[in-house]
């Protein structure tokens, strides 16, 4: 046995390793040593043939090593740059109209019930353990108007050990459902405190994002404050952009003076180089420039722009202006909670723009897999911090064990010869579910499976 406490590691890994690097979209090394510091980060990441020379340097016995079985593999922990947490109390049903219609008659009328915090607690701790358990370790979420029910939302994503984003929604006009919404000076009061109250509790993975809901839902004077508390206290920012074509005529009436629908946030302070804009179907090549030159990321939610007929993002023409793509599951407008149907839906997305002869190419798994990683870090300006198994940043990952009990993933003896193959990774991709998620660590420490204390 181990003498307890003689490593300064928290965890040493030997097995495959999957991650993305941005010359390589997916890197599989195997017959690897990966060690994590008692503080999550990753200290080295070296073939197995140099364990004896890590071992001196870093104080560990071979039995303070734990080695994969051939078929398991560590991937990154999966970003979700784009979620509703109080749509999930929806989530899988109500798929039958598009975007306006569709706010007006489910999303608002449930969002109201958030007043409520007591309603709100089970249904966000019920997102939370699911998008854990689905891989999620990061999460960008929009709450609802109400701060004491945000705010509680901080606090369990906190509790759970999930890295996130929170945004108290701000909207102060809603005609078609006016029963939920704020005044301006409200909004913006509210927001304040909304801020202030998250940074003195100074979680440390969960912090504020400014969230005004969309365009339509937003006066130039709330937008243009929002602008300024952002600015304020160096925030990041998220809302929604060119969603559906009735939503961009919409704007375009509203907002006559602008340019274009890009130019109503612009104008208005919301374009910076920490904003996340969802969606962006229908963005023109002048709208994605600005989004490059304010360095403005965009979330792909192809469940969602597809389930609400909304439209396709051309992913491969956004990433030629440079500007920068994750994926986002866009829940309830996208049914699912998990980022790997995200990744499915968007390589369904990239073949439906071949198949109409709108690309020449697409995009393949490699490059989908790194949105969902290293790309989705990368759009929430994380990823210096996350989103691969570079030495230097936190250990946010998941265990994947294609052969978990009751797996629906079947292999075969030639998936099964020597370590990890291509094959098995791609099965894992477009068949695996939360019962191959065996671990999920973030920042080093183990959330899933769950410990009695949550």
């Amino acid at each position: 046995m181990c003498a307890a406490g003689m490593s300064p590691l928290a965890h040493i890994f030997r097995g495959t390793f999957v991650h993305s690097t941005w010359t390589c979209p997916m890197e599989v090394l195997r017959d690897h040593l990966l060690g994590v510091s008692d503080s999550g980060q990753i200290v080295f990441l070296e073939e197995a043939s140099q364990q004896e020379k890590l071992a001196k340097e870093w104080h560990f016995k071979p039995c303070d090593v734990r080695e994969l079985s051939r078929h398991e593999f560590f991937m990154p922990g999966l970003v979700d740059t784009h979620i509703h947490a109080p749509q999930y109390y929806f989530a899988g049903s109500h798929m039958d109209l598009q975007l306006l219609e569709w706010l007006t008659k489910y999303t608002f009328p449930t969002e109201l019930k958030f007043k409520s915090n007591d309603f709100a607690e089970e249904v966000y701790t019920r997102v939370v353990r699911r998008t854990l358990k689905n891989g999620t370790t990061t999460a960008c979420y929009f709450a609802t108007i109400y701060t004491d029910s945000s705010l509680l939302l901080a606090e369990i994503t906190d509790k759970f050990g999930q890295r996130a984003f929170v945004g108290k929604v701000s909207m102060d006009m809603n005609d078609t459902f006016p029963e939920y919404k704020e005044t301006t000076e409200e909004s913006i009061k509210e927001t304040e405190r909304f801020v202030s109250e998250m940074l003195q509790k100074n979680y440390p993975r969960v912090k504020p994002i400014v969230t005004p809901r969309f365009a339509l839902s937003c006066s130039e004077k709330l937008m243009s404050e929002l602008g300024k508390i952002a600015k304020t206290h160096d925030l990041h920012i998220q809302s929604h952009i060119s969603e559906n074509l009735d939503e961009v005529k919409a704007v375009e009436n509203l907002y006559p003076n602008y340019k274009n629908y890009a130019d109503v946030y612009d104008k208005n302070n919301l374009l910076t180089n920490k904003t996340v804009m969802a969606h962006g179907c229908y963005l023109s090549a002048e709208e994605l420039d600005v989004f490059k030159e304010r360095g403005v990321s965009i979330s792909f939610c192809p469940n969602s722009n597809i389930s609400l007929v909304s439209g396709l993002l051309n992913v491969v023409e956004v990433l030629k202006h440079d500007v920068t793509v994750g994926l986002g599951t866009d829940v309830a407008g996208g049914y699912s909670s998990s980022v790997l149907n995200a990744i499915r839906t968007a390589m369904m997305t990239s073949n439906t723009l071949l198949i109409n002869k709108i690309n020449a190419k697409g995009l393949t798994h490699e490059e989908v897999f790194r949105l969902a990683t290293l790309g989705g870090s990368q759009a929430l300006g994380l990823d210096k911090d996350i989103g691969n198994f570079e030495v230097g940043k936190e250990f946010d990952a998941l265990l994947i064990n294609p052969k978990a009990s009751d797996s629906p993933i079947d292999l075969f003896c030639g998936d099964l010869v020597g370590d990890v193959s291509e094959t098995i990774i791609q099965k894992f991709l477009y068949l695996g579910d939360d019962r191959n998620i065996e671990e999920v660590y973030v920042g080093g420490k183990l959330v899933v499976p769950f410990s009695s204390s949550v």
